[in-house]
């Protein structure tokens, strides 16, 4: 007799038949992932790439920031030196002027001595005349006709008496008038002189104040200068890295035997014949062939070619009395419309593009900064201030820098 059927229910109680279906569904799901797209190496490049120039984004941001931060303390510090150097000039002409008042001081003690010599010999004169008065007695009229012999004796007795009480009065009021004057003299020097010192004193301790003060601002912008040099040191590995990523990215789909593509170039380089030239003051001469922004920037560097060199000057402001070797470039560069705010020299080394510009260029370090400009040097080498050179100088230990285009 045939055996019943058998249902499904009853194939899947079945050990057989469970391990089964596993099996299948294992396969089915492999299957399943070996149909999806894998990303591609290309895909994974790019993603990386975008993420580093986020954050290359992120960091010049920053740096821009702290970049403004720095200017503006540069700024601060020169205009305290400037106040420093004045109250020091005014400190200066304070103690000279205290070492003449010292110097009268002196020479009024000096007369003051003389003054009482004479009067302790006048006092001896006037002590011996009342001693001889008080021998003597005071005479009068009637002693004295008594004692004359005659009238002609008696007018002459009279006139020496009248001589001698004029004489011990004129020795009287002269001591007097000395003595009032020497004290007068003394007082007054003393009091100039206590006058001065308090002055002297509050200018000093003023400067003193000042010092502190710019002491503090270059503590800070020293800080925030190493803060600017590891995100420059951040944002250059981002680039090295972003490089490689390129190379990584395009390298496939390159031939083996192409070179780098040349960029198109905006703006030609100057050649013999079109690069600028100095007039009999020292100012340039844009080249017939240059660039707007060229000539903008070669006339905005003759308005300050004859200003001298100021410390921290065109940092808080473009306009100033003297500049900098950055605060010259600053401004030149703002007339060309290159640059918003100023930059210190070590913030041009990481300015514009990388390398040497065709028509402009700006070599920079942490100690210096100077342009070339449509072949002439902008320098303020020399301590004289910012000028135009026709000569070159090393640019060993500077960073190149140039603008986009340029």
């Amino acid at each position: 007799m045939p055996g019943p059927l058998h249902t499904p229910q009853r194939d899947l109680r079945r050990p057989g038949a469970v391990a089964a279906m596993l099996t299948a569904g294992v396969l089915l799901a492999t299957l399943l992932t070996l149909q999806a797209p894998a990303p591609t190496h290309a895909q994974g490049t790019a993603q990386k790439l975008a993420q580093v120039r986020d954050r290359q984004a992120q960091l010049a941001d920053r740096l821009q920031a702290h970049n403004g931060e720095v200017n503006a303390l540069i700024g601060e510090v020169s205009e305290l030196r400037a106040k420093e150097d004045a109250v020091g000039a005014a400190l200066a002409e304070r103690q000279a002027e205290l070492d003449r008042t010292t110097a009268e001081l002196e020479a009024g003690r000096e007369r003051l001595v003389e003054l009482r010599k004479e009067l302790d010999r006048a006092g001896a004169e006037l002590e011996d005349l009342l001693v001889s008065l008080y021998k003597s007695g005071s005479p009068d009229l009637g002693a004295l006709l008594l004692d004359s012999s005659d009238f002609e004796d008696f007018a002459v007795q009279t006139e020496y008496f009248d001589r001698l009480q004029g004489y011990q009065s004129s020795v009287i009021e002269r001591a007097r008038a000395l003595r009032d004057e020497s004290v007068a003299l003394v007082a007054k020097l003393a009091s100039d002189r206590a006058r001065i010192e308090s002055a002297r004193d509050q200018i000093a301790a003023r400067r003193d104040e000042l010092a502190r003060s710019r002491a503090v601002l270059e503590q800070r912008e020293a800080a925030l200068a190493a803060a600017r040099k590891q995100r420059r040191d951040a944002l250059s590995s981002r680039s090295s890295r972003e490089e490689d990523l390129v190379k990584a990215l395009e390298a496939p789909a390159e031939p083996a035997t192409s070179g780098p593509v040349a960029p198109a170039d905006p703006a030609p380089a100057p050649v013999p014949g079109q690069t600028a030239k100095l007039d009999a003051s020292g100012n340039a001469i844009p080249p017939a062939g240059a660039p707007p922004a060229v000539v903008a920037a070669i006339e905005a560097a003759n308005q300050i070619s004859d200003t001298p060199y100021l410390w921290g000057g065109g940092h808080g402001s473009f306009d100033s009395s003297g500049y900098d070797c950055s605060g010259a470039i600053s401004f030149a560069l703002h007339g060309a419309g290159l640059l918003s705010t100023p930059l210190d020299s070590t913030g041009f080394t990481f300015w514009g593009e990388p390398g040497v510009g065709r028509w402009i260029t700006v070599y920079g370090n942490s100690g210096h900064a100077y342009a070339v400009i449509a072949g002439l040097r902008w320098d303020t080498s020399g301590g004289a201030g910012p000028r135009w050179h026709a000569d070159a100088r090393s640019s060993a230990g500077f960073v190149a820098r140039h603008p986009s285009g340029l």
